[in-house]
């Protein structure tokens, strides 16, 4: 009896509780029939990466294969081309694109003077909101080696022009910086959010003990956004093997193709353009599965060393 009378009070005391916060619950539901239909439904076709795929017969009617795909992934010499190049432009965007918000946010935070400050939150997280195919136009025409601005001023300054979309030794740069230029601005929201929350009682102290700016910054400010650092990091750390789709394919040509053939432009390429939707699902869910692996590892090594973690 006394067992049943805690669950009714615990059921009762949960009730209260949903309907205290029934608008937030509300205002989920969106975001989480998003999350249903478009993220979790859709990995029953993860099944095709085992499967001999035909559209007549479905998913639940083409024949199994067992690991027959993973075995001509492995043996592929172009998917260890890939595998390649998607690993090192990841990494290189990794080191060179994830400490710029935290600096950007940092420079802002001690800009005193509002007006300065909102303008130039406005023109870094203008980038974002423009498409990267508008983008990759404007890159196109600054760097162009017939009349591009870059090109131009080189070739003013006594230098030879530089074939920048063409060439494969600059591709990797190009992409970083596009990528800096694009999303360091509005990668600096999440960093603000945090830096507003730490505590102004800090810096007061830190100035009667006589803290100079910089010292403010070593001490208070960045042990304040250290938490935020870590769990951004162990994301970017997830999406190590996710270079994104639409940058990539639009910079890549034949003369660049060594380089810019990462996972995203090959499954699309043996998948959507080649038809070979089985094989691709098995490219994917290899790609998947090791980013899965990589986040639980990464967030694993923050836990141990004592830093905030995502779970």
């Amino acid at each position: 009896m006394a067992m049943t009378a805690a669950v009714t009070q615990r059921r009762v005391g949960w009730g209260k509780y949903l309907y205290k916060n029934r608008w937030l619950y509300l205002m989920s539901v969106p975001g989480l029939a998003f999350l249903i239909l478009f993220k979790y439904i859709p990995i029953y076709g993860v099944v095709m990466a085992f499967q001999d795929f035909k559209f007549k017969t479905g998913v639940f009617g083409s024949p199994f294969n067992h690991f027959k795909h993973f075995v001509t992934l492995f043996s592929s010499d172009r998917f260890y081309r890939v595998l390649t190049n998607s690993i090192t432009l990841s990494s290189m965007r990794l080191v060179a694109s994830f400490p710029v918000p935290v600096l950007l946010a940092l420079l802002l935070n001690e800009i005193h003077a509002r007006w300065f400050k909102r303008c130039s939150q406005t023109l870094m997280y203008l980038p974002h909101f423009i498409s990267w195919v508008v983008l990759s136009g404007i890159v196109v025409n600054f760097l162009s080696m017939n009349d591009g601005l870059v090109n131009d001023l080189i070739q003013a300054l006594g230098g030879k022009k530089v074939n920048f979309l063409g060439s494969s030794a600059w591709f990797r740069a190009m992409i970083i910086g596009t990528n800096i230029w694009k999303e360091a601005g509005w990668g600096t929201v999440i960093y603000l959010a945090s830096l507003a929350s730490i505590n102004p009682e800090y810096y007061e102290a830190a100035t009667v003990d006589g803290a100079n700016r910089f010292q403010k910054i070593r001490y208070v400010t960045i042990p304040g956004v250290s938490g935020t650092i870590v769990i951004m990091l162990v994301l970017a750390v997830g999406g190590l093997m996710n270079n994104g789709f639409e940058q990539i394919y639009l910079f890549q040509n034949d003369l660049n193709i060594s380089v810019s053939d990462i996972f995203e432009t090959y499954t699309y390429n043996i998948g959507v353009v080649g038809g070979q939707y089985s094989y691709s699902t098995a490219v994917g869910l290899f790609k998947n599965m090791v980013g899965a692996i990589l986040i639980f590892t990464s967030n694993t090594l923050a836990k141990r060393l004592g830093g905030a973690t995502l779970y």
